[in-house]
């Protein structure tokens, strides 16, 4: 089912940054149809695998084995689940941030501007927010904020005046009414890259991807024991430049604080220097890999 689910992205790559111990702790945050996982566990012997994701359908990947702890919540909370299952300190972390193939190819997901469904895009279906009830409800500038700051929509404020227009009428509710919607602002020559951005930045804000990325890097420097590693596989830039300051500063803005011996308060270490991304037969495989990269670290 996992071929159908979610084709694993750099999977030998991240597999090999975490560098496993038979014995090892390990979790996998974004569990989804457990193509990450599987690997993982098949090269662990006493060790664990804790597996975490909020989406229903994923819970119904998980693996019978012993070995095998699945966590359907979001991975903000892993340190507290960890806790609650008295283990204190791991051996490596993998977050592969995105949504699956299977959530953009379920069309009342409304993740994808393919489709015709609600404008929902909620990663766990329990939350109360969609995206429509942030197109219909949220105030101009913050509006213009999520598309700005998250899309990095070049025209943001003709984009919701456009909205704002249209919603004065009637609700936007669906994927195909919110297209029609803002279709007047959208370059023809770019529409597809430009809807891609209008899509990801409303689904980073329904989901709150941004704050739960913080706060799972925080957690996982708590988490990991020295010499534990940190896999973290990104989509775009925004993801990968908190991920990158992180591990090179320790702090979201990238300024390093050096200690009077001059060396950086970071608590992590960059294992590849350069940024991974996927190979060229990857991409061809796999089209949706072409935008992954790949950063891996290791607690100091």
């Amino acid at each position: 089912m996992e071929q159908v689910y979610h084709i694993p992205v750099l999977l030998n790559e991240s597999i090999e940054g975490l560098n496993i111990r038979k014995d090892g702790d390990y979790v996998d945050v974004t569990f989804g149809g457990g193509g990450h996982s599987r690997v993982i566990l098949s090269k662990l012997d006493q060790g664990r695998l804790f597996g975490f994701d909020q989406d229903e359908d994923a819970a119904e990947n998980a693996f019978d084995d012993p070995r095998f702890i699945f966590i359907r919540h979001n991975f903000k909370y892993m340190r507290n689940f960890l806790r609650f299952k008295e283990v204190g300190e791991v051996d490596g972390i993998l977050a592969d941030l995105g949504v699956s193939s299977h959530d953009f190819d379920v069309a009342e997901r409304g993740f994808s501007f393919r489709f015709e469904g609600d404008l929902d895009m909620r990663m766990n279906r329990n939350a109360t927010k969609t995206a429509a009830d942030l197109v219909n409800d949220l105030d101009e500038e913050s509006l213009v904020r999520i598309f700005r700051d998250f899309g990095e929509v070049e025209n943001a404020r003709r984009l919701v005046r456009q909205i704002i227009s249209v919603r004065q009428g009637s609700p936007i509710k669906t994927i195909d009414q919110f297209k029609a919607a803002i279709a007047p602002c959208v370059p023809k020559k770019i529409e597809t890259k430009y809807l891609a951005k209008v899509f990801q930045a409303l689904r980073i804000e329904t989901n709150g991807e941004l704050d739960v990325l913080k706060d799972f890097l925080e957690q996982s420097v708590a988490l990991l024991k020295p010499g534990g590693r940190l896999v973290v596989i990104t989509y775009h830039s925004l993801e990968d430049r908190l991920v990158k300051n992180f591990i090179k500063a320790g702090n979201f803005e990238g300024k390093q604080e050096k200690d009077f011996y001059g060396n950086v308060s970071s608590s992590l270490e960059a294992i590849n220097r350069k940024v991974i991304i996927p190979s060229d037969e990857e991409i061809e495989r796999n089209p949706r890999a072409r935008s992954a990269k790949l950063r891996i670290a290791e607690k100091l």
